[in-house]
């Protein structure tokens, strides 16, 4: 037998194609990106400072809101001036500072405000938790226990007292401007009481009741949360002969018979407790009853550059996610709701129309 070998063959080498050199918008867009701290932290100064308070509708120069604000001149003018590069205040051309509509946002009074949910989002924790991301992505869990040596919740209260408060503030201020645009978008047509669980102060809740006069209202929630509930609700408010406030957790159970349930923005933390909850929910409602889950998107276009932040800022403090459609809707159907229609509350917010089975 002939064996016949190989013909060799002879490889040339290749030259690696040459790689384009970024375009300079990008460089520098990823320089601005990579410095978005300074950002955070000139807007969370401000919030604090309380400029935006202190500018009034005419133009007035770094040295008299100095002044009024108790401050620097010229770091005052250094702090504006970088704000100002990302539409937060403007400057004229002698100098002068005027606000935009991002700046009046940051204004306590403002109807708007997100003054507390800036201060909130860049609280001294965040800024010793945001460094270990890539530990939390590796891990999949909080890295919070390990920073603190606590819980975050449990250092929230039991050592951040002041951040406790913005994180209260904030919340109310976010529940309260979100509230008006739920009871807008519910249709009530056929409902006599209405269940807010999970529903914190019961913003929501109040809502939808001033709205519709002959509809009955619960609001359940831990008992230190509805132990502050809404005015509006509690003895003595104008909607309180309507009103059942129960103390409770719906993760452990819901002890409330209602036509429609609202849960909105607790179905983050972990999946078990979005388990629980909803199935909770399914055994407490009577066959045919609404539940409407509304909750923050991170494929929502219109908010996710927000939204994804924010999930990434639960992982790295409770360990927990926001929904994507599809996984909101795999839990949905999990625990046995009828899914119907999704609909936009606003910008930020998604409605899941939902029945328990007849």
């Amino acid at each position: 037998m002939t064996i016949v070998s190989p013909t060799p063959t002879t490889t040339t080498p290749t030259t690696p194609a040459p790689v384009a050199a970024p375009a300079p918008q990008s460089s520098m867009r990823l320089r601005e990106l990579v410095f978005g701290a300074a950002c955070a932290a000139a807007v969370r100064a401000a919030a604090r400072l309380g400029v935006a308070d202190a500018l009034g509708e005419a133009p007035t120069g770094a040295e008299d809101l100095a002044a009024a604000v108790n401050c620097e001149a010229r770091s005052l003018r250094r702090l504006l001036h970088a704000l100002s590069c990302y539409g937060i205040f403007a400057e004229t051309e002698d100098g002068k500072f005027v606000h935009t509509d991002m700046s009046r946002m940051l204004r306590e009074d403002a109807p708007n405000s997100l003054r507390y949910i800036a201060l909130w989002c860049t609280e001294p924790w965040t800024w010793d938790v945001w460094p270990r991301l890539d530990e939390a992505v590796r891990s999949g869990t909080s890295v919070f226990r390990e920073v603190y040596g606590k819980g975050f919740f449990d250092h929230l209260h039991q050592d951040a007292h002041e951040s406790a408060h913005v994180f209260n503030r904030a919340m109310t201020t976010s529940s309260m401007q979100s509230a008006l645009d739920v009871a807008e978008l519910l249709d009530l047509t056929g409902v006599t009481s209405v269940a807010d669980i999970g529903g914190g102060q019961g913003h929501v809740l109040a809502s939808l009741l001033e709205r519709h006069p002959a509809v009955r209202g619960t609001l359940l929630d831990l008992p230190d949360v509805v132990a502050k509930a809404d005015p509006r609700l509690r003895d003595g408010g104008p909607l309180a002969e309507r009103v059942h406030i129960v103390p409770g957790d719906c993760r452990r159970s819901i002890p409330v018979k209602a036509d429609l349930y609202i849960i909105k923005n607790i179905l983050e933390w972990d999946d078990d407790s979005t388990r629980r909850t909803l199935c909770n929910v399914v055994a407490a409602a009577r066959p045919g009853a609404r539940v409407v889950i509304i909750e923050n998107l991170v494929d929502d276009t219109a908010s996710m550059k927000f939204t994804t932040a924010m999930d990434l800022l639960l992982l790295l403090n409770v360990g927990g996610a926001k929904h994507s459609k599809e996984s909101l809707v795999d839990r949905i159907t999990t625990a046995g709701l009828i899914l119907g229609e999704i609909r936009p509350v606003n910008a930020y917010l998604h409605a899941f129309e939902c029945a328990v089975p007849s």
